[in-house]
């Protein structure tokens, strides 16, 4: 395992590389002078040339990158232009509240998409299957935005059960009641397409593996059905699904998806040790 871990995490390295020149090249191609927007629209041209100079703008493209990158492997993000503050701290003042957002939703989304799937695969073509496929349906039909709209509307303005907005009440709260509150709404929306995706998809697994011989030999020999299920059909269906939770948290956290692939293709080795990568 470790020796797997270790080539995994080489084959990262040029993947972050890659990445970082398509970040770099897209932020120096972006429109706008960043000396122009940080001494305004009435410097002279010596103090815009100097400015520039003071940033490395005037430097080749190959030393910009080099020293861009230096920076960035030492946490220096350089300062926005908006704020007029180092970026690093601003983008870890929202971090926290960020992977707590996606974090919940994906832990929503795949215990409940598993547990939807599970059980219209040990008993298809019932009425929870067919409930299950119209909310799958309506799931990947509905646009996040629209959803998180209507949920605001009806669970926070109409009933008042919910706050609308904030992470914590402004007077009196911050406990963990408090904050799963607010993040009820946001969370549920988060996880309502994804939740679909994941049962559609453990569904068809999981039909798949219940016919399978060695279900059937389970069974033969008086295998209780929870084992059956979820001993040999879940266990051996968890591959794709692993995989489908892994796209959706990258797209969770906004399309991050060369460390959460790492994590994947580590449970990949993980839930079946015959996989193995060249």
């Amino acid at each position: 395992m470790r020796r797997y871990l270790a080539g995994r995490l080489l084959l990262l390295v040029p993947v972050l590389v890659g990445v970082s020149i398509v970040i770099f090249l897209v932020l120096h191609l972006s429109p706008g002078d960043p000396a122009e927007i940080m001494l305004g629209s009435q410097a002279t041209r010596e103090d815009l040339a100097r400015l520039r100079a003071d940033m490395g703008l005037t430097e080749p493209l190959p030393v910009q990158y080099v020293h861009w990158l230096h920076h960035v492997l030492r946490g220096d993000l350089g300062r926005s232009l908006w704020m007029k503050r180092p970026v690093l701290p601003e983008v870890l003042g929202r971090l926290r509240a960020t992977l707590l957002l996606t974090g919940t939703a994906l832990v929503l989304s795949t215990v409940g998409g598993v547990a939807l799937g599970v059980a219209s695969a040990r008993w298809p073509r019932s009425l929870l299957d067919r409930l299950s496929a119209v909310a799958a349906l309506f799931g990947a039909s509905m646009p996040s935005f629209w959803l998180g709209i209507v949920l605001m509307v009806i669970f926070a303005l109409r009933l008042g059960w919910l706050p609308a907005s904030g992470m914590f009440a402004p007077y009196g709260g911050g406990g963990p009641l408090d904050l799963a509150l607010h993040l009820a709404l946001p969370a549920l929306t988060l996880a309502a397409a994804s939740v679909t995706i994941i049962a559609r998809l453990t569904r068809s697994t999981m039909l798949e593996t219940l016919g399978q011989d060695y279900v059937r030999t389970a069974r033969a020999k008086g295998v209780g059905e929870g084992g059956v299920v979820l001993r040999h059909g879940l266990k051996n269906a968890l591959i794709p699904i692993v995989t489908v939770v892994g796209v959706q948290a990258g797209y969770l956290l906004g399309l991050a998806f060369a460390l959460i692939n790492l994590g994947v293709d580590l449970l990949y080795a993980w839930l079946d040790p015959r996989i193995r990568y060249e």
